[in-house]
């Protein structure tokens, strides 16, 4: 099967049904007939853009992250609002604590708008790191996420 045509039943599946894992997804790509690798389906997951959110009851499904029409970097600045908890420097690298499930969410949109200050995301269920070439540009990063984030 072809790469266009797999994508397009993930998203399928994901749209229609609320799935929480990479097993789960394969499960139900067999189900319709397609035999996918781990490794496939994770660089699949990544290409699209595909990151887990809370739904209304607070468990994690996947979503395909999408920026719609709103400016990324207004976008970015209303998500640090409404979802930051905590920033903290260590030397070039920024710690950032989100609510519960938003963090692969607010890393997406970071990796999105490609700010000089980034070089790399990692994100977990609830904490982002995000690396700066130097402490100047992790500084800056610093700065610039606090000046958003809302004391909760």
């Amino acid at each position: 099967m072809k790469k266009e045509a797999r994508q397009a039943r993930i998203e399928q599946i994901i749209n229609q049904e609320s799935v929480a894992t990479q097993e789960e997804l394969m499960a139900k790509l067999k189900e319709v007939g397609i035999d996918v690798t781990q490794a496939t389906l994770s660089r699949d997951i990544r290409e699209m853009k595909i990151v887990k959110q809370p739904d209304s009851f607070g468990n994690p499904h996947y979503t395909i992250f999408k920026s719609g029409n709103q400016n990324e970097l207004t976008r970015l600045q209303r998500m640090i609002n409404s979802t930051v908890t905590e920033v903290t420097q260590i030397e070039f690298v920024n710690v950032i604590h989100t609510q519960p499930g938003y963090a692969n969410v607010l890393a997406a949109i970071v990796d999105d708008v490609k700010l000089e200050t980034v070089t790399g995301t990692l994100a977990g269920h609830d904490t982002i790191v995000l690396f700066s070439p130097g402490v100047d540009q992790a500084t800056k990063l610093n700065q610039f996420i606090n000046e958003y984030t809302t004391e909760l």
